[in-house]
């Protein structure tokens, strides 16, 4: 299949094989059938005896089961993806068309295994032995430690396990540092840090894989159920009904289906590519040129994974680090989530105008009658949601919303989970947590380094310094350690996976942040968003790379048309860190102070709206959008004067700009005004 048409009327050809690509950090091997089928039984083993564990866990206890389950992927992953190229003759067997693992690769999975596996084999003993392993425990971990860098390179690519590696050195060398330098300690030998890595809770077997293994797969599976059960198309087909007439309904189709289609691909560029598919040629015909509809895709896409009630990965850790449930993380999405899809909403209604778009003839299905026949696949979500809010752990929700959604499936005779559908379901629910395993397991590294060392508060200490060193304002330093936190996870983000980031992230940049007064909900959701964004933002951005190939809009101009349209999410995250009644913005307070600060925050999302739109009731000059830029700004930072003062200028902008139209529709018909 081949989508995608160019703003030319040229064809952006991308195949199956081409956006598969897109829909993961690093592409899959595309095996052979028989070696497919194999290995997706084994991954549906794995999904079984990952839901069996949620009713029925082990009694050795959680990491006796993160050994298991690392033992059951990490082969996996080897296999799946790709590796290094090797001579054709050690891979004697691969067939023309498929991409099958060659000698080298099957022989790395089978030392997984067995390393992976080793620990078992006196599992009390290994953990007693931490303070004194043996040759054999640094051996093996040795082994654990590189085959996990290899998975990690070939799942996310090489930064992350540079980034591992670079932290390695640290342990190993930073006691020869000076002791007068901030990052100096006491050193450790190679023996402490590979025991550090495999025998304690902080290293490979930490709260990162401990999240993946507990959390993110589960959710991946349910993701999965729902694919199969029809649930995807019918978020698309429904936000493609509801939206028929007005000149902004493909736009506003566009973010819906976003929205709803996030819940079953969890995954921001997965969830673009996917939409983007469909959606491009009625964004086409209705008049969008290629780039602000890649801009568009990118941004519907990402907001997927920013929005409750699902959230990215990073969100599981987040209730981890915080020790919080997942639902309170939640809850503290609602709000931005809110002020996110607004500024999109509002960026879709000024592009309707300058563009001059049509209703696009999005589609002739009934939203009504969609509903009626289909409206039992939100079912499942609002199982989620209830049952953790009466208390049941998240874990046992997901599986129980599984069932649900699985006894429904035969309710709609196209979708029925039978034998088959299912095997699929629960194999790709497993298939789609790899990249992340071995991105959780390897970030371990840089937790347990940070942990052995102290570097958290060590780096926490330097990045409070250089904002001190520039000025003694409290508000001041605040202010720069924010702005050079943002920019640090930006730029890390570009690098690496959004769970990546965010976990580096927190270790190094948090503290600094809880240092300065912020509260550690703020620092880590502040973290989280710009983790988030960073596919969305230039120089690389994931995201609007995939749909500037289906829409063959050019790379650099839909990556800022993305940014155009995500730029509420860039600055709200700095009003619940900066400002005394940011925290309202995280649904913490009162509800009347969250009732007030969104109200607000609005008005600030609409200024920021016709600084990047540029029309307020007609096209606006560089004086109505000058005066919105520190509107929306005054606006942000919630406090009574400064919102007074942005009122202000936002009205004046208004005014401004109303007495514009009126002497532009009291002009004669094809005259011409400056």
């Amino acid at each position: 299949m081949t989508v995608g048409v160019g703003a030319g009327g040229g064809t952006a050809a991308l195949s199956e094989a081409d956006l598969a690509e897109y829909e993961q950090e690093k592409p899959a091997r595309r095996l052979r059938p028989a070696l497919n089928l194999v290995i997706s039984a084994w991954c549906a083993i794995v999904s079984v005896g990952v839901l069996l564990q949620v009713f029925f866990p082990l009694s050795a206890g959680t990491q006796y089961y993160l050994v298991i389950f690392l033992a059951a992927v990490l082969p996996i992953t080897l296999l799946c993806y790709r590796g290094w190229k090797v001579p054709a003759f050690l891979n004697p067997f691969k067939a023309r068309t498929h991409d099958d693992p060659g000698v080298l690769d099957w022989l790395l999975a089978a030392v997984a295994l067995v390393v992976c596996l080793y620990p078992l084999l006196d599992f009390d003993g290994f953990l007693e032995r931490r303070q004194a392993p043996t040759g054999t425990d640094v051996l093996i971990g040795a082994l654990l430690l590189v085959l996990l860098l290899e998975a990690c390179r070939r799942t996310t690519g090489w930064v992350l396990p540079a980034f591992s590696l670079l932290f390695i050195a640290y342990a190993y060398y930073g006691g020869y540092l000076p002791y007068t330098w901030s990052l100096a300690h006491q050193g450790f030998n190679f023996d402490a840090i590979i025991a550090q890595f495999t025998m304690g809770t902080a290293g490979f077997y930490g709260t990162p894989l401990a999240v993946a293994a507990s959390y993110i797969v589960l959710f991946t599976i349910y993701g999965a159920v729902l694919d199969y059960s029809g649930a995807g198309k019918f978020f698309i087909d429904l936000s493609f009904a509801a939206f028929k007439r007005s000149r902004t309904a493909p736009g506003r189709t566009v973010t819906m289906a976003g929205f709803l289609l996030g819940t079953v691909s969890g995954s921001g560029t997965a969830t673009a590519v996917s939409l983007g598919t469909v959606s491009w040629p009625i964004l086409r015909r209705a008049g969008y040129p290629a780039e602000p509809a890649g801009g568009m895709l990118a941004a519907a896409g990402i907001g997927a994974i920013l929005s409750p009630p699902t959230l990215g990965a990073a969100a599981f850790i987040i209730a981890e680090f915080l020790q919080v449930s997942y639902l309170t993380v939640l809850g503290y999405a609602v709000i931005p989530t809110i002020l996110y899809y607004l500024g999109i909403l509002l960026a879709i209604e000024i592009d309707a105008r300058r563009h001059g778009t049509t209703s696009g003839e999005t589609s002739d299905l009934s939203a009504r009658r969609l509903l009626l026949r289909f409206s039992y696949h939100f079912l499942s979500l609002f199982v989620i949601i209830g049952f953790m809010a009466v208390g049941v752990p998240p874990f046992k929700a997901v599986v129980y919303a599984v069932l649900i959604q699985f006894a429904l499936s035969f309710l709609d005779r196209e979708h029925r989970l039978t034998a088959g559908p299912l095997f699929k379901a629960l194999a790709q629910g497993t298939r789609s947590v790899l990249p992340v395993v071995a991105t959780c397991a390897t970030a371990g590294v840089i937790v347990a380094v940070t942990t052995q060392t102290g570097l958290g508060l060590n780096l926490a200490e330097i990045i409070v310094d250089a904002g001190q060193g520039v000025t003694d304002n409290p508000t001041v330093v605040l202010i720069l350690t924010v702005a050079l936190s943002a920019i640090a996870v930006l730029i890390l983000g570009l690098a690496v996976p959004v769970t990546a980031s965010f976990i580096i992230a927190a270790v190094i940049i948090a503290p600094a942040l809880v240092q300065l007064g912020v509260t550690p909900a703020e620092a880590y959701m502040f973290i989280f968003y710009y983790a988030v964004l960073s596919e969305v933002s230039p120089p690389t951005a994931l995201a609007a790379v995939a749909t500037s190939a289906i829409t063959g809009g050019r790379t650099m101009a839909t990556m800022w048309q993305a940014w155009k349209y995500t730029l509420p999410a860039f600055l709200v995250p700095f009003a619940f860190v900066l400002t005394e009644n940011g925290a309202h913005l995280l649904g913490q307070g009162s509800l009347l102070g969250m009732v007030w600060t969104l109200a607000v925050s609005m008005l600030a999302v609409a200024a920021l709206a016709v600084v990047t739109g540029g029309w307020i009731l007609v096209a606006t000059t560089w004086v109505e959008r000058a005066l919105c830029v520190p509107a929306a700004l005054l606006l942000l930072y919630l406090a009574p004067v400064t919102i007074a003062a942005g009122i202000g200028l936002l009205l004046v902008a208004v005014v401004i700009n109303l007495v514009r139209r009126q002497r532009q529709a009291g002009q004669p018909e094809g005259s011409v005004t400056s």
